[in-house]
């Protein structure tokens, strides 16, 4: 473990999703205490997305965009998060990568199982691409993105994307993501007391993703079995995650199908562990999302 890191897990707040109402309002209270980002560099703006139901997005648009966007998921096992939690992290990523960010609020589990979530990010792909000269994008030049259970949806909308021919997808950024249900990978087995999240909150995460419902591959992409004609990817993990094993993998089958792929496994780090903002390797983990995001819409 990354000593930096080592010295805040006495100090991690411990969220338990099988009790989904009480790790969120938890989770909104301790990031509402968290300082305030600076957006002064940047409009941002709070829009209602036309859909059945409708969807809340936060669009933070920098003074200096290069034109490029990027829909963005938050992470929270698809259980927890909403567009006030995420504020900080939506912000940073569009102070680092100049993009115009679309943070989307999409419904929770398990109150809105798969594939609700999914339905809401697609809507959104969709609105940006339609809406592309209203936000000041290109809509040649719009990527999905997320962490976790936020980039379990980046994954999967590029898949639906593709197999519906909708809107075109430059570039997918997935952050530690959740691709597999199975959990039958090396990490998924046996990173059962991991900080942070662990073998029992992911299984507890995707009860609560999918109820009942067999998964497929919109649910879980690591089941596509054809990962051909996907938008180029950034693959990041983390040494000491349970979805570490499944984010490679994906990787790996992604270059097989003939799609580029930047992957980085960062040594020392667990799952979101870059919230530790003051530790070296986190700094380098943020600075590099942006960087690579910055590259991907860069004309």
């Amino acid at each position: 473990m990354d000593p930096e890191l080592e010295a805040f897990i006495p100090f991690l707040p411990h969220l338990d999703l099988n009790d989904p109402v009480t790790s969120r309002k938890e989770f909104a209270a301790r990031a509402a205490a968290a300082p305030a980002p600076d957006t002064s560099n940047m409009a941002v703006e709070d829009r209602t997305v036309s859909a059945d139901p409708d969807v809340a997005v936060r669009v933070y648009r920098p003074r200096r965009h290069a034109q490029g966007a990027v829909v963005w998921l938050h992470g929270g096992g698809g259980v927890f998060g909403d567009l006030d939690t995420e504020h900080p992290w939506a912000a940073r990523v569009a102070d680092l990568s100049g993009a115009v960010v679309i943070s989307v609020g999409y419904r929770l589990a398990p109150e809105h199982r798969f594939p609700a979530a999914l339905d809401d990010t697609y809507a959104v792909l969709t609105w940006a691409a339609e809406h592309a000269v209203e936000l000041g994008i290109d809509p040649a030049r719009i990527a999905v993105g997320g962490h976790s259970a936020g980039a379990n949806l980046a994954a999967a909308v590029a898949l639906r994307a593709r197999d519906e021919q909708g809107p075109a997808i430059r570039f997918q950024l997935l952050n530690q993501p959740g691709l597999d249900d199975r959990q039958e990978t090396w990490s998924a087995r046996n990173f059962t007391d991991t900080p942070w999240f662990d073998r029992g909150k992911l299984t507890a995460a995707w009860r609560h993703y999918l109820g009942s419902r067999p998964a497929t591959p919109y649910a879980a992409p690591a089941r596509a079995t054809d990962l051909s004609g996907l938008p180029p990817a950034y693959i990041a993990t983390a040494e000491f995650c349970p979805n570490r094993d499944e984010g490679i993998a994906y990787a790996v089958r992604l270059m097989q199908a003939g799609v580029s792929v930047e992957l980085h496994q960062w040594p020392g780090t667990f799952h979101g562990s870059q919230a530790i903002l003051s530790a070296d390797v986190s700094q380098r983990q943020i600075a590099e999302l942006g960087a690579a995001l910055r590259r991907a819409l860069a004309e």
